[in-house]
């Protein structure tokens, strides 16, 4: 039987119409650009903001809809999920990450239910599950056994899929997770419904911090810069985008965002034909959130004059804990 190539697979990059418009390009900032992180409590009732990123939330499943539904009403098209649990929830495998009692496995019938116009993404990685806190599986002397850890990217991949997610955005930079989650969910039948957002250059970067206290994902020992880019690397960004674009990604993804413009735009140039995700990372937001907050800079104008400058450098979606102010700053004001 012929088999298609990985790259040449289109169907899951179509089956949506908000996938479509990502793939047909806009100059313009509008609710199609852009993504909104959300991090989901393994707790149901239970909701705290994040100290580090002041104004960002980590909420049980109860509280989801209604946090959601004035968003989605303003136009909201797109999130991202990530879960967070107890310690005590934790193993070296990371079992809990696709465990029933995952708190992504269950919020994602109920915001299918809720917004079935709404396109989820999930984040698919092991540091928030593992009580070593890195993002694959380890060999005994710590470092990464990456063909155990692809196969389980693999199983949690589907997993989402199976249990609603439109895309899975595998975040642990092992190589050939892409391939391996593409492999997956052709044996499962999945493969033409569920696209892959690939962080395809993700670099080892000092922005990262309030995200890691607000996932509980912070490693137990060592760092993540055997797997994660160097910051100073234009050589090897540009591989990892080639290896993800050939075992088959439908989107691509550069993370951090504003420090890796030039990066974003070289990934652009080279591959046009994919829709391109910055993300606005933690660290970003709490740099941005602070200045405004003390009076240096103005809100409004200097994330406008940010979210234009990912544009402009090649950004189809913008992934920002921003996402509720911005939707109020696109709605048009009366001019009465």
């Amino acid at each position: 039987m012929y088999q298609v190539e990985a790259k040449n697979r289109l169907q899951s990059s179509i089956f949506h119409p908000l996938l479509r418009e990502w793939h047909s390009g806009n100059l313009q900032i509008t609710p199609v650009n852009l993504m909104y992180p959300i991090f989901i409590l393994n707790s149901p009732d239970e909701k705290n903001e994040i100290i580090s990123m002041p104004g960002v939330y980590r909420y049980g499943i109860n509280h989801l809809e209604e946090m959601l539904k004035p968003l989605v009403a303003k136009g909201l098209k797109s999130v991202l999920l990530f879960g967070v649990i107890d310690d005590d929830l934790k193993n070296t495998f990371g079992t809990n990450a696709d465990s029933n009692d995952n708190p992504i496995i269950k919020a994602l019938p109920l915001l299918r239910k809720w917004f079935p116009d709404l396109v989820i993404a999930c984040d698919v990685c092991l540091c928030p599950y593992t009580n070593h806190g890195h993002c694959g599986i380890l060999y005994d002397d710590g470092t990464i056994n990456n063909k155990e850890s692809i196969n389980r990217i693999a199983e949690i991949a589907v997993s989402y899929a199976k249990a609603g997610a439109h895309i899975v955005a595998p975040s642990d930079m092992m190589d050939g997770r892409i391939g391996a989650i593409k492999k997956a969910l052709d044996n499962v039948n999945l493969t033409n419904k569920v696209s892959v957002l690939s962080y395809a250059v993700k670099f080892a970067s000092g922005f990262y911090g309030p995200f890691r206290d607000a996932s509980k994902s912070s490693p137990k020992f060592g760092d993540r810069k055997c797997y994660q880019l160097p910051p100073g690397s234009n050589g090897l960004a540009s591989r990892a985008a080639a290896r993800d674009v050939a075992e088959g990604a439908d989107m691509l993804m550069v993370k951090p965002g504003l420090a890796y413009l030039d990066i974003l735009r070289k990934t652009k140039d080279t591959y046009p034909d994919y829709p391109l995700f910055i993300y606005q990372v933690s660290g970003e937001y709490a740099m941005i959130y602070h200045a405004a907050k003390n009076n240096a800079i103005n809100l409004k104008d200097v994330l406008l004059e940010i979210l234009t400058s990912m544009k402009r450098a090649g950004a189809d979606c913008i992934i920002t804990y921003f996402t509720p102010y911005i939707l109020d700053m696109l709605i048009p004001k009366s001019k009465y």
